[in-house]
């Protein structure tokens, strides 16, 4: 992309595309497969499966109100997210990339908690014989995959801020 352009304006375009795909493959799994009956893909490895989680990441599960509380906390997450995607210090690609895939894979998993009093729509189900990842969707790679660049941006700024501070002071120690 061009080193003149503003990377604020991927943000919400990237945003809604993640949210958008979230919510066509979970329609597509309802529609397509039977609630915990698993399909084979790519051997036994990968396949779908259909399932519904009232809990949080890796079937958490905080008793009768994990659906309000999770949907509340997947609220604030997109607001605050959102919010703090403006500000410009956050003005970097990789930045505004891993908030747009957090937001959108929230918003995702909010729809569900809104639309589905059975929890989120999960089919993506991977592993080796019994020993299986919990199951998941888009939205969930999306908040995964987003949380890792968000912090590798971070890394990479306090790496940038740490080379300025050292040339700083040998500036200020030759000068």
């Amino acid at each position: 992309m061009r080193s003149g352009a503003n990377p604020h304006r991927i943000f919400w375009p990237l945003a809604i595309v993640w949210l958008g795909l979230d919510v066509v493959t979970k329609q597509w799994a309802e529609s397509s497969l039977v609630p915990y009956v698993p399909v084979e893909v790519m051997g036994q490895w990968f396949r779908w499966r259909l399932a519904y989680n009232p809990g949080a990441a890796f079937s958490l599960y905080l008793g009768e109100y994990s659906r309000w509380i999770f949907l509340v906390i997947a609220a604030v997450a997109v607001v605050g997210i959102s919010w703090k995607a403006r500000q410009a210090d956050w003005n970097e690609w990789l930045r505004q990339f891993a908030c747009a895939f957090i937001v959108g894979g929230a918003a995702g998993n909010l729809v569900d908690r809104i639309r589905h009093a059975s929890g989120v729509v999960d089919f993506i189900d991977i592993g080796v014989g019994a020993t299986r990842w919990p199951t998941f969707n888009i939205a969930d790679i999306g908040v995964s995959c987003g949380a890792v660049a968000l912090a590798i941006s971070f890394w990479l700024e306090d790496a940038r801020l740490a080379r300025e501070a050292k040339a700083q002071t040998a500036e200020q120690r030759s000068g």
